[in-house]
């Protein structure tokens, strides 16, 4: 079973990372895997490419006529790809040398068209004391208690979807559905809507009957750098990200149940756990997660409820 990996870069301002990306693909424990390199439209950035890589039989380089974004150029990447799976990691990702392993692993052991890993995080800025596990997922990192019905991130299982830094899917399943939604923002009239990968696991779903498969041992570090740590950030992220989950809910109906139940999750286990667990040995920093996943769960409230508005 090939393996072609898709990663997607536009400009050379970050090209030190982009790089670490392409080495841990090229250094997997895998035997057969084909490393698919996207320039969004910058002929500066595919000319390293060929400098780089271009000697290589495992790497197929790609550039865009134009500046066409993330989700139009894994497309391109799938199209241009010639493996039986096509996989997806980020430019400031490193997957661990296991991870298409790992993924491989389940597709030959079971019948699923799309599989993915967990991502964990790499603190290039050091890790934030004030920032609950509940909401790694701010910042591309999976969170405390993602994975299937009464599991947690330790579970493998059927998800709805997993990180689009580290997804992957049967090519020929892949293409037949018209790959991710490339205007999901714009089209829908609204750049701050996001959800490529939930907008096509749904689709995965209703055509297909197949949901993804979570591996958390399918490993890909995303760096969280320092401006990802900034509690206006964050706050800011979650306030759109809570908007795009009532955009999702209103294009992509039942699509966000698996938010349902983590903010049930969340109040019913998490916070009791996390209260008991300052009451018998407090701290400043379980005080303040305590008081931040108030906060950061009001931000995400607070998004929806504009969606509400805006989408009704």
């Amino acid at each position: 079973m090939r393996v072609s990996v898709v990663l997607c870069t536009h400009t050379l301002d970050r090209y030190s990372d982009f790089s670490e990306a392409a080495r841990s693909v090229l250094d997997q424990t895998y035997d057969d895997v084909e490393l698919v390199l996207v320039s969004d439209g910058d002929e500066a950035v595919y000319d390293r490419f060929q400098k780089d890589f271009g000697d290589r039989d495992d790497v197929v380089l790609h550039c865009n006529e134009e500046n066409v974004g993330l989700l139009q150029s894994r497309n391109n990447g799938a199209k241009v790809a010639t493996g039986d799976v096509v996989a997806f990691v980020d430019d400031d990702a490193v997957a661990d040398e296991r991870w298409v392993e790992e993924l491989v692993d389940v597709y030959e052991a079971r019948d699923v068209r799309a599989v993915g890993g967990r991502m964990t995080p790499a603190w290039i800025a050091g890790k934030p004391a004030f920032l609950p596990e509940e909401f790694y997922w701010l910042v591309g990192v999976t969170q405390r208690g993602f994975g299937p019905a009464d599991g947690d991130e330790d579970t493998p299982g059927e998800v709805r979807n997993t990180f689009g830094s580290n997804i992957s899917f049967d090519r020929e399943t892949f293409l037949d559905l018209g790959g991710f939604e490339d205007d999901i923002g714009g089209r829908k009239g609204d750049a701050n809507l996001q959800g490529g990968e939930t907008e096509l696991a749904a689709r995965l779903d209703a055509q297909y009957g197949y949901r993804v498969y979570y591996n958390p041992d399918a490993k890909v570090a995303h760096k969280v750098f320092d401006y990802r740590t900034d509690p206006v950030w964050l706050l800011d992220r979650a306030f759109w990200q809570g908007y795009s989950k009532r955009g999702m809910e209103v294009f992509v109906p039942g699509s966000t149940g698996e938010e349902s139940e983590f903010l049930g999750q969340l109040l019913t286990e998490f916070v009791p756990s996390r209260i008991s667990d300052l009451v018998s040995g407090p701290s400043l920093e379980k005080a303040l997660q305590l008081v931040m996943l108030f906060v950061f769960t009001g931000a995400v409230g607070l998004g929806y409820l504009y969606g509400v508005v805006k989408w009704q």
